[in-house]
């Protein structure tokens, strides 16, 4: 405490031992001694107009004069101000922090307790093993992100940018002396030289490696984090974009990928991470074999219950009821990893059991809840293990309980070799979720009775994302209804969507007649199902003419054939909008 009490009781400050590692006026370093004595009185903080009125007291608001003086001391990073919202100092204008708090920084109370802020870095002498080295490669990460946040709150030139940064350079070269040294085997060091990566390349690799091991709430791994840990100014911030792009070196040799959700702000976000194969052989180099993962489709073809479907669709391809819309959209904020993260954070969900919801899409046929969910899964960058619920009640008697359990057992199975987080999809799901019978029953009645009891218990503990749907939500049984955290109507499209719908259904190039009029299709009140058949059963029947030529009549004669027909019983199908 030495250069404490020195700095405390030196008459003139800036004759104390500290004061040339200040960098700042004496005016400055008075202001840093006074907010010290509070600091060893007990008092952790001292408001700005207080120590102002304090050290310049004189009338005529001279202790205003002296706020500059304060801000620099903020940018420097010897002081903090104790807020809620964080702040960019170099924004805030001086007069904006005469009435909040600030106190003493730890790189200030480390230069107060031991006169120096050197780092204790390593001595240079071998590593023992890569343990060691990625030690010091976490160190190195430790330091571009305190850079990273002081570029963020204060002037870029500040003491605390430069003080870094030459800690770093000492760093850098103190491991590339050690390595130089070192005749045992650096796995990560020669993947960095057999994959050519070169100085950002590493940091990135080096801060999502240390997010794998540190286990944090991937603070790191979130694009523009991993942008700003390697970018000085915003022109660097442009060009570094090109390292974590579609082309680049670091995801064209599948080192990394990325996962892509909606933000909340409606925008999409990228989530890095290293590649399995890639992780397993720095964190595990001793382990010869290869860390294979099982491949979903290559399972599902083994067994007779699923089907995988994999979209070729988003949501922003599907036309929907705007109500419906909005209600997807908030959807996909609650399952963003940002907010799970709260949810993790605050205790209500365990942090391994990943995304948990489930959904009901309930609306008349045809109205593209199939295809919706099928979009959904492509926005979450999920695959879907589709079950049709109608299979079920074709088992023999006796057979469907076990099999309400078979399914759920195989959907966890699957994924849990793969390693893999699939939606499952519970299609046509009106039979499991009906309301159950009282009163005299037959043998038929409680058998049904007791799979929608057992379905019932398997939809409570369901872990991981699962949408049923089905065409009347009123026929639901109420306990059924409960379980379900989200229930999502799908109207029948009016005539502004319909014409939307008619517009990107029709064939691009098929020749149309000079009075092919689509505002009159859209006029009919059609679901997207039944646009798509009846755009479809037209083109059949136009095909095979000598001179194939669509004209407004042959859409007009399909739709009322397809009304009388009874239509509205088809099967529900999805529509796009493409």
């Amino acid at each position: 405490m030495k250069t404490l009490i020195n700095f405390l009781k030196t008459k003139d400050v800036e004759k104390s031992d500290i004061f040339i590692h200040l960098k700042t006026s004496v005016t400055e370093a008075n202001i840093l001694r006074y907010i010290a004595k509070k600091y060893v009185e007990g008092q952790d903080d001292a408001l700005v107009i207080t120590l102002l009125q304090d050290l310049y007291a004189g009338g005529e608001y001279k202790h205003l004069d002296h706020l500059l003086e304060v801000k620099n001391l903020l940018e420097l990073g010897w002081l903090h101000q104790q807020s809620f919202t964080p702040l960019k100092i170099s924004d805030v204008t001086p007069l904006e922090i005469l009435n909040s708090a600030v106190g003493l920084t730890p790189s200030f109370l480390k230069l107060l307790q031991d006169g120096t802020l050197d780092l204790d870095l390593p001595d240079v002498k071998p590593y023992a093993d890569h343990l060691g080295y990625l030690q010091d490669q976490f160190f190195r990460i430790e330091l571009y992100q305190k850079m990273s946040v002081i570029r963020q709150n204060v002037h870029e030139h500040s003491l605390g940018i430069d003080r870094l940064q030459n800690k770093l350079k000492l760093l850098e070269k103190r491991i590339e002396e050690r390595v130089a040294q070192t005749s045992e085997n650096l796995v990560l060091d020669k993947f960095f030289k057999q994959k050519k990566m070169n100085n950002y390349e590493q940091v990135i690799f080096i801060a999502l490696l240390r997010e794998e091991y540190s286990a944090t709430d991937a603070s790191l791994r979130e694009m523009n984090s991993l942008i700003d840990l390697i970018s000085v100014d915003e022109y660097e911030r442009i060009k570094n974009r090109s390292l974590l792009e579609e082309g680049s070196h670091l995801l064209n040799s599948g080192i990394i990928d990325y996962e892509e959700m909606l933000n909340p702000f409606g925008g999409i976000s990228r989530s890095f991470y290293i590649v399995d194969d890639v992780l397993q052989s720095i964190i595990h180099p001793q382990k010869t074999k290869k860390v294979t993962r099982l491949k979903l489709n290559a399972l599902v073809e083994e067994q007779d219950i699923f089907e995988l479907v994999e979209s070729e669709t988003s949501l922003e391809d599907v036309v929907l009821n705007n109500a419906t819309k909005e209600t997807l959209e908030n959807l996909m904020r609650q399952v963003d990893k940002e907010v799970v993260n709260r949810l993790v954070k605050w205790g209500i969900k365990d942090k391994k059991s990943g995304i948990d919801a489930r959904i009901i899409f309930y609306g008349a046929a045809g109205t593209g809840k199939t295809m919706t969910a099928y979009s959904l899964a492509k926005s979450l960058k999920r695959q879907v293990l589709a079950f049709d619920c109608s299979k079920i009640l074709s088992m023999y008697v006796g057979e469907s309980e076990k099999n309400v359990r078979k399914i759920f057992d195989t959907f966890y199975e699957l994924s849990e070799k793969t390693k893999t987080e699939p939606i499952l999809l519970l299609n046509e799901a009106d039979q499991f979720l009906g309301a159950r019978s009282s009163g005299n029953i037959t043998g038929s009645d409680q058998m049904h009775n007791q799979m929608q009891n057992i379905f019932l218990e398997q939809i409570e503990n369901f872990r991981g994302m699962l949408i049923a749907t089905t065409n009347l939500l009123e026929n639901i049984d109420k306990a059924f209804s409960r379980r379900f955290n989200y229930k999502i109507e799908f109207k029948k499209p009016n005539e502004a969507q319909r014409l939307e719908l008619w517009k990107k259904m029709l064939p691009k190039s098929a020749p149309y007649a000079d009075d092919f009029d689509i505002a009159k299709l859209a006029a009919y009140a059609l679901t997207g199902g039944q646009i798509n058949l009846i755009i479809k059963n037209t083109a059949y029947k136009v095909a095979v003419r000598e001179e194939p030529l669509f004209k407004l009549k042959d859409f007009t004669d399909e739709i009322r054939r397809e009304k009388d027909a009874n239509f509205d019983s088809e099967k529900s199908m999805g529509f796009l909008n493409k």
